[in-house]
């Protein structure tokens, strides 16, 4: 695929690609926008390295694709609560995100995508892994596809934002709030279609797919967990080594995310930019 203005460079078979050539700090003019836009689209993740951009440049790249989501859980910045500060100490044993999932899905209207900054990662570990969810639907079995059409799963933030959920759990420099018992549950497609590329993907994540529609969670518990095992299977993933000041922006319409936890007694700051979607069908 030939770009214009900018050097996509891919990191792996599956997705991700590298972006060359680009300053964030600086305006985008709409022919290198276009150009990594249709890099976005391309590789569903991508990746710049030494970026020194501000609060207001941060979220301003993020307009560039939408409007800016606003964590109903996890408390944004003074002064910028469209930047949601995640940071792990060096005794903090849980991290954020550890766990295979797609951001936001527990809303009516999932986010588009992550911008995620990062401010001071460790000397070692810390990577975080992405997974294509286009290749996990696509290497379904006919049969399988036919089951999945036109079923649905209900999202939610009940449990990994319950008191003993992943995401809620204490951490010093993060205020998260728990979630209660009145936390709305939506429906989405098993399976989706992007709305810009047209191509199909499979929507669930063991964080915040609770069941499928008109069926029991126990009923639900064989097929899920096959899926959710199939979503993230090693072909169908991409690694970033993260250094810093540099910045991945992923595609929350077709891809999975885990923050892996592998550098305790050492300090990681990231800044997370999230842009609003719309309703999956």
């Amino acid at each position: 695929m030939a770009y214009n203005k900018i050097e996509v460079n891919r990191i792996a078979g599956a997705l991700g690609a590298e972006i060359v050539g680009v300053d964030l700090a600086r305006e985008l003019d709409n022919e290198t926008f276009d150009d990594i836009h249709r890099a976005f689209l391309d590789h569903q993740v991508i990746f710049f390295r030494d970026q020194r951009i501000s609060h207001d440049q941060h979220k301003a790249f993020g307009r560039r694709f939408g409007t800016l989501n606003i964590h109903p859980y996890v408390k944004g910045m003074d002064g910028h609560p469209e930047i949601m500060q995640i940071v792990k100490e060096p005794d903090d044993k849980v991290n954020f995100g550890g766990g295979w999932h797609s951001d936001m899905s527990f809303l009516d209207e999932p986010a588009l995508g992550s911008i995620l900054y990062a401010k001071e990662v460790p000397s070692y570990g810390g990577d975080t892994l992405w997974a294509n969810q286009y290749l996990a639907y696509e290497t379904l079995s006919d049969g399988m596809k036919a089951m999945l059409e036109g079923l649905r799963a209900v999202h939610t933030a009940k449990g990994e934002y319950s008191e003993r959920g992943h995401s809620a759990q204490k951490r010093k420099s993060m205020e998260v709030a728990t979630a209660g018992n009145d936390v709305p549950s939506y429906e989405h497609p098993v399976v989706r279609t992007h709305p810009e590329t047209g191509r199909k993907a499979l929507y669930v994540n063991p964080a915040f797919t609770e069941k499928f529609v008109g069926m029991t969670r126990r009923e639900s518990k064989p097929l899920l967990d096959f899926l959710f095992e199939h979503c993230t299977q090693e072909g169908f993933t991409c690694r970033f080594r993260w250094t810093n000041n540099a910045i991945a922006f992923w595609d929350n319409r077709c891809t999975q995310h885990f923050a892996l936890n592998d550098y305790q007694g050492h300090r990681r700051h990231m800044e997370r930019v999230t842009v609003n979607g719309d309703r999956p069908f």
